[in-house]
């Protein structure tokens, strides 16, 4: 039995990411996020129409400011209210799920592939996808990092130029690289 690249990759598995179906859903995700980037603010509205579409799922009143990349897109999911500034990078090769009332500040980078460790496997095209998961009312600071196969829980706080590379417990500030928990003042 043969099994696609895209669905290796929504296993969890070893995948080539270049691949022709892959490639050709990376460009309908850059498309979408073009006319979401180009489009006046009044006439995009929290998400545009293409984007919209796209994603996996978006909750009510979740905003995404402009500009803003993704890889897929339909591996991405907004609880609602939450609210992505402006820069924010979302490389969603496995599911990206962030929770209602979660902020992600300007310039947030969420990977979800990890590349081969050997160079050989790397010259390949091989990935694996880890998924990401932020909770209800989280706040990620800007220009944090946050790398495959993390989740951030419900209420948690990652600093400023954060790179994530562990879970995040609960109501726990998260600040540095890597990131630690701190004792919040």
């Amino acid at each position: 039995m043969t099994t696609s690249e895209r669905m290796k990759m929504a296993a969890g598995e070893w995948y080539t990411c270049v691949d022709p179906e892959l490639e050709e859903l990376r460009v309908a995700a850059r498309d979408a996020a073009f006319e979401h980037n180009s489009l006046p603010p009044r006439k995009r509205g929290d998400i545009g129409p293409a984007l919209r579409a796209l994603l996996g799922g978006a909750g009510e009143g979740a905003r995404i400011e402009a500009p803003f990349h993704c890889a897929y897109g339909f591996n991405l999911f907004l609880g609602e209210g939450a609210f992505l500034n402006a820069g924010c990078t979302i490389l969603d090769t496995a599911p990206v799920r962030i929770g209602k009332g979660t902020l992600l500040g300007p310039n947030v980078q969420i990977y979800c592939a990890e590349h081969h460790r050997e160079a050989a496997g790397r010259h390949a095209g091989l990935e694996v996808a880890k998924p990401v998961t932020i909770g209800d009312n989280a706040w990620i600071g800007g220009s944090a990092v946050i790398l495959a196969g993390v989740s951030i829980g419900e209420g948690a706080i990652v600093g400023a130029g954060a790179v994530v590379t562990r879970d995040v417990a609960a109501n726990t500030t998260a600040v540095g690289n890597p990131a630690r928990a701190i004792t919040r003042r």
